[in-house]
């Protein structure tokens, strides 16, 4: 029965350190001390970069620059007026709502309202942003637009 008292350690549980450069009988390399033969990387204090290619001009400032994404950009989920067509009368609709209907992916993220489509009969629609053409047609339907204020 084995016991804490009676457990041995395993002689190939701890592995010794490797210590190069100690000589040809180390195992470890003679000469070269694993490191191969000459070069940058050879030498004391090499330390390269992945994207190095050896002095010639680096693929990142070899292809053109184009653009420019701005990461202060505010983004919105969208929804189109003719998703709101089958809402019955008088609805109260917005970023809860739109969710689950699966209008949009996440009631977290900032809706705007486009004005893709008719809308034929009023609705109450809240949501952070509305194209013009959206809020005129949801008025000319009798109903209101509300935009939300902040974050959602």
């Amino acid at each position: 029965m084995i016991t804490l008292a009676t457990l041995e350690r395993r002689k190939d549980a701890v592995k010794k350190r490797k210590r190069i450069g100690r000589g040809a009988g180390s195992g470890h390399g003679g000469h070269t001390s694993t490191r191969g033969h000459k070069g940058q990387k050879v030498r004391t204090g090499a330390n390269i970069g992945s994207s190095f290619e050896g002095g010639q001009m680096p693929l990142q400032r070899r292809i053109p620059k184009r653009g420019f994404i701005n990461p202060l950009r505010e983004k919105f989920q969208i929804v189109n007026l003719e998703r709101l067509i089958d809402i019955p009368e008088g609805t109260t609709v917005d970023a809860s709502y739109f969710k689950k209907n699966g209008f949009i992916s996440s009631d977290q993220k900032r809706v705007k309202i486009l004005g893709d489509g008719k809308l034929k009969h009023p609705l109450i629609v809240r949501a952070n942003a509305f194209s013009q053409s959206a809020r005129k047609k949801i008025e000319a339907a009798g109903g209101t637009a509300e935009v939300l204020s902040g974050r959602p």
